[in-house]
């Protein structure tokens, strides 16, 4: 499970990252797209990896059954929930699901707990990743890529937030692109 209540998790590196991100937008994609549902309760400890960190969303469409949301919350799932769902009784949407993956893409690039997130304007974001993290700023640009999408994805009008699918699609041309550049990696490596 990758939502560790540890307080001193470390970053991934970003090809893990990447790699993570691509399959919970894959699976959140499928759940929107196929099953016309969503999920709802997206969040880190909603994320199960296997060995080569492949990911697999579990919990999803069961955030539907419960009656109300506890008073007392945990602040981590809280930070999760969109703008438009807190204090109210609306009903998740997939645009919700948009939202709480861009909470999950920088809890994966920054080792912090949605909790410790701040608000912080677009040109400040960076800035901060790089706090957050102890990598020696070689992957700058790369980090700068995934965290437009999570950005992207935590946009507070959900009319403004892309789809999954979309989502998918910038992942997979981010994907694309760091493997072009770097023309000597083998497609099947860490970011298969």
């Amino acid at each position: 499970m990758y939502g560790s209540k540890s307080t001193r998790a470390k970053p991934l590196h970003w090809t893990s990252c990447l790699k993570i991100a691509e399959d919970v937008a894959q699976g959140l994609s499928y759940i929107h797209q196929a099953w016309r549902l969503v999920h709802g309760n997206l969040k880190s400890s909603n994320v199960l990896l296997g060995p080569d960190f492949e990911a697999c969303i579990s919990d999803y469409c069961l955030a539907a059954l419960a009656v109300t949301s506890a008073p007392d919350e945990d602040p981590d799932s809280a930070a999760c929930k969109p703008p438009e769902t807190r204090n109210s009784s609306h009903q998740a949407t997939s645009k919700g699901d948009v939202y709480a993956f861009g909470v999950l893409v920088l809890e994966l690039l920054t080792g912090k707990p949605p909790s410790q997130h701040p608000y912080l304007a677009p040109d400040e974001m960076m800035h901060w990743l790089r706090s957050s993290r102890e990598d020696d700023g070689g992957d700058d640009e790369r980090l700068g890529m995934l965290l437009e999408v999570a950005m992207a994805c935590s946009l507070s009008s959900p009319e403004q937030r892309p789809t999954m699918w979309q989502v998918l699609k910038m992942l997979q041309e981010i994907k694309e692109a760091v493997l072009m550049e770097d023309g000597d990696m083998d497609p099947q490596s860490e970011m298969s």
